[in-house]
């Protein structure tokens, strides 16, 4: 074989050898020494050009070559030590890499000058050094890396031939250079295949690890089979092992409504039409029970196809939490029953709907004395077996609620709602002709019905339940179980009659009237600003009336102003023994009739008061309705003015439904203005947000409080805080509290230690 031929033989070699290494390191570049290597063997393709030109006559010539050979033997030195560092797994750090280069460049300088043989012989000392410690590095390793380190020492000896022997070994050294090349240059492909083969595998052993041992399920779905399923997934599910699923999977596990949308949505992941999806819902285990999850999916290669892998997040706890949460908060903790809450709802949802309806209210007649003659837990049992005893009379003609104490409600939608009162009327005297049984006991109950139907008496929920309720107190007049329907004037006045009226005149000799407090908090944090104290009539034979029921007839008949006096002098003495219990108090507000406020002599009265129980004027408020402001505006001026002086902050109460004027409001010393619940009970409904926005708007510019009453629900409480006010009362916070509750809310406002607290 001439000299030309090996030449070009080897050029072929290094250059197809070093094409190939170079190309498998640009598919996987954590495999630097591929790179370094390969540009080694193609540095050689320098070899050949570097002999020709040296044989080409002439000193000049000579020198020249000899400069190409030397470089190309020294970058070969160079680039193949780095590859075996990065083959070793111990790379060279890239601040020495100029110094290694500014190395090899003097060692060249000392070289060219020594000749060929002793030039040729020192670059093969350095590349048997490099080879030897490439097998001192890689012998450990063994399989391919040990195979190279052979190879890698073997071409280092052949360089030594031609040092040794002289230039007639050249094309013998070309060849056997060409085949070590070639056998190097496949050990090394072999070895990065290896590589990467290994590291692929460690990634999926350690994705099939996380996967493994995974809380969430995983799964991976092609068409209606399951391929594969975590332990997390399997127990989800109740299952063992995939050997148990024997039907199609979407048809074992989900509702059979919810199946086509599922199929749709996995064939646009598998087709690339969506690229991940989640969604949440009912599925079942593979014995029945019901769960609540939550998927995200998308489209994976499993096998050479497209499958779905979908990761399942198990929400039943969550979902039994937040449904036995709501169910606390809509229903009765007695009986089981919906409370006046859920009641509350479903009026303003049928009202909405305009949907006929009749609403009766029930209340048992004399249940104090169950109580009274065999105690509270005969009582509850009673009021137990009652709830039960309606629902089954009842069934699919109306909804049983309980709304507090003795008192439920009976909901019966329908088209017809007279006729729908009367059978569930009817169906009640029936339950109540029989006794009603008890372990050990058998009782005979009569009731006071109130009916209203919806729209005849009422188009709003608190219209029905006021006129709902003043017929069941009419219905009390009459002995035995009695049914009284709702008239106009229940809806609009108390429906208390003459008689009524006497025992308000008796309840106030008596003193019968006590006082409950509703909490004033903080809308962001929670926290207690005040109360206002609500009467209330504990009215002998028929229990505890609210004060829309005697209110009206106390305004009639002028017994407002002595019924003011105790009610006020009740919420000095309450704030007195809070503020003596607890050294500091919060303001306790106390709403003022505007015949009290006509009284020239009333500001002086509420100072007596005041000084005789030793409460300090912050810790009490009045509150005045915007109708009585409107229509005393000018004999109310003085009186507030001469009430603020005393250090007694005034509001106007019910702000929102009479006709008050902003120069009204500029004019009169208040400290705060109260949004009527007309206005609040239907946020958050945009006109109604829009309507108290704007009220806080007027009330920050005239520097006024704005307090919220009626907050029912979170949804309420977060509109209205976005409208601007953040103080709120309402029964979504507290109802109204008795005076050892409210006792225990200060305590808990002021980090007071909690004590028994009495009545005044």
């Amino acid at each position: 074989m001439t000299i030309k031929l090996v030449m070009l033989f080897n050029i072929a070699i290094c250059l197809a050898m070093g094409t190939a290494l170079l190309a498998a390191w640009w598919r996987d570049r954590s495999q630097a020494f591929l790179r370094m290597i390969g540009l080694a063997f193609l540095a050689h393709v320098g070899l050949p050009l570097g002999w020709v030109v040296m044989t080409a006559g002439g000193e000049p010539a000579r020198l020249a070559g000899l400069a190409i050979l030397l470089a190309t033997g020294l970058a070969s030195v160079g680039l193949i030590a780095l590859g075996v560092a990065y083959l070793a797994h111990r790379p060279v750090p890239a601040k020495r890499l100029p110094v290694m280069a500014l190395a090899l460049a003097a060692i060249g300088l000392v070289l060219l000058p020594l000749g060929e043989r002793a030039m040729f012989g020192s670059v093969a000392t350095l590349q048997l050094a490099v080879a030897l410690t490439a097998a001192w590095l890689l012998w450990p390793q063994g399989g391919a890396e040990r195979l190279a380190a052979l190879l890698l020492l073997l071409l280092t000896l052949n360089h030594f031939q031609y040092p040794l022997i002289g230039p007639e070994v050249a094309a013998r050294q070309a060849v056997v250079g060409s085949l070590l090349r070639l056998a190097l240059g496949l050990t090394l492909l072999h070895a990065a295949v290896r590589r990467s083969a290994q590291e692929s595998q460690r990634t999926r052993d350690r994705l099939g690890h996380l996967t493994e041992h995974s809380h969430q399920g995983v799964a991976v779905v092609r068409g209606e089979h399951l391929l594969y399923a975590n332990p997390a997934l399997l127990r989800i599910y109740g299952l063992n092992s995939l050997t148990e699923v024997h039907t199609l999977w979407r048809d074992a596990t989900m509702p059979e409504s919810e199946r086509q949308g599922a199929r749709e949505r996995h064939r646009q992941l598998i087709s690339g039409e969506m690229s991940q999806a989640s969604w949440s819902g009912l599925r079942y285990r593979f014995d029945g029970t019901p769960i609540r999850l939550r998927f995200t999916a998308w489209r994976i290669d499993w096998d050479g196809q497209p499958a779905e892998q979908v990761v399942v997040t198990d929400e039943t706890a969550q979902h039994d939490a937040t449904a036995a949460l709501l169910h606390q908060a809509t229903h009765d903790e007695l009986t089981g029953a919906p409370n006046r809450s859920a009641l509350q709802a479903r009026l303003r949802e049928l009202c909405a709907a305009r949907a006929g309806f009749a609403l009766l209210l029930l209340d048992v007649d004399r249940f104090a004395l169950f109580n009274e003659a065999h105690g509270p837990s005969v009582g509850d049992a009673v009021l137990r077996a009652l709830a039960g005893a309606l629902a089954t009379a009842l069934q699919g003609r109306a909804e049983v609620m309980r709304l507090g104490e003795d008192e439920f409600a009976l909901l019966a939608p329908g088209d017809a709602p007279d006729r729908a009162a009367q059978h569930v009327a009817q169906a009640v005297r029936e339950l109540l002709a029989q006794p009603l049984p008890l372990p050990g006991h058998e009782f005979y109950l009569d009731a006071s019905i109130g009916v209203v139907l919806h729209p005849v008496h009422g188009r709003d929920p608190e219209a029905l339940l006021r006129a709902a309720n003043a017929a069941m107190h009419e219905a009390k007049h009459t002995p035995g179980t009695s049914l009284q329907y709702a008239e106009q004037r229940f809806e609009h006045g108390s429906g208390l009659s003459l008689l009524a009226e006497q025992a308000l005149r008796a309840g106030l000799r008596n003193e019968e009237f006590s006082l409950v407090y509703q909490p004033k908090v903080d809308g962001r944090s929670g926290a207690l600003l005040g109360f206002e104290a609500l009467a209330r009539w504990d009215r002998p034979g028929i229990g505890r009336v609210g004060p829309h029921e005697f209110i009206p007839a106390a305004e009639r008949t002028g017994l407002i102003v002595p019924l003011g006096r105790l009610i006020l002098a009740q919420a000095c003495s309450q704030t007195a023994t809070w503020h003596a219990e607890f050294g500091r108090g919060v303001p306790v507000a106390v709403n003022v009739s505007p015949l009290e406020l006509l009284d020239p002599a009333f500001p002086d009265d509420v100072a007596r008061l005041l000084r005789r129980h030793g409460v300090p004027p912050g810790l009490l408020s009045l509150e005045i309705t915007e109708s009585a402001a409107v229509a005393h505006i000018g004999a109310l001026r003085g009186r507030l003015a001469a009430l603020r002086a005393l250090g007694i902050e005034v509001a106007l109460d019910d702000f929102g439904i009479g006709f008050s004027s902003l120069n009204m409001l500029r004019s009169l010393p208040l400290h705060a203005v109260k949004i009527d619940r007309s206005l609040i009970e239907p946020m958050p409904a945009p006109d109604a947000t829009a309507i108290v926005q704007a009220i806080c708007a007027i009330a920050q510019t005239l520097k006024l409080e704005v307090v919220a009453e009626g907050i029912e629900s979170q949804a309420q409480a977060e509109a209205v805080l976005a409208a601007g006010c953040t103080v709120m009362q309402g029964n979504l916070h507290a109802r109204p509290l008795a005076p050892e509750e409210a006792g225990r809310w200060l305590a808990r406002s002021l980090g007071a230690p909690l004590r028994v607290l009495r009545n005044p």
